[in-house]
């Protein structure tokens, strides 16, 4: 293949590096990518790995539940001015939505990271499709802003692009993978 007719990289590969956690609360193959923008505010952005159940086998999206608790729903998040005052709070395994499959599988999607919860992406909620058709991009689940100290240590605890497809070969290698 000639040079000129190598396809450019994607806005995601080319702006954000992906980061994994697998198995998320002892689940198998609940698995989550992070996407670390490379400006200097460090924003993350929350998606499904590829490997996730909900992506698997067809299946399709019933609901997407952003209401948490009685008194907690992120779509309620409201932040303002440049240090996003009001926005909730996060540690790395506080739940931003639940959401339940065509087939009633419901499933937990977790923040991940520790910082300060920005956004939802109201758009899946209008078009569910979305967060299987498009889940690293239009169909992200939510947006993160970490203290910027803590980037790097938060990085620290989260897999490689490498790492995480070992974790996929050697799941593939088992008798019954996900």
């Amino acid at each position: 293949m000639e040079d000129s007719e190598k396809k450019a990289p994607s806005v995601i590969d080319r702006y954000f590096t992906r980061w994994y956690k697998t198995d998320l609360k002892g689940k198998a193959c609940e698995d989550h990518c992070i996407l670390q923008h490379s400006n200097r505010y460090v924003i993350f952005l929350i998606v499904l790995c590829k490997s996730h159940p909900i992506l698997q086998n067809g299946r399709k999206i019933k609901n997407i539940n952003y209401q948490i608790s009685d008194g907690c729903s992120r779509l309620k998040n409201k932040v303002s001015g440049k240090s996003k005052r009001g926005g909730q709070f996060l540690t790395e395994f506080a739940p931003l939505c639940r959401i339940t499959c065509t087939d009633e599988q419901e499933y937990t999607i977790f923040s991940c990271i520790r910082g300060r919860f920005l956004e939802v992406n109201e758009a899946i909620l209008n078009k569910l499709d979305l967060l299987s058709e498009k889940p690293s991009t239009e169909g992200y689940i939510a947006v993160i802003l970490p203290k910027f100290e803590e980037s790097k240590s938060i990085t620290e605890g989260l897999l490689t692009r490498e790492q995480y497809e070992e974790v996929l070969t050697k799941r593939n290698q088992q008798e019954e993978p996900c």
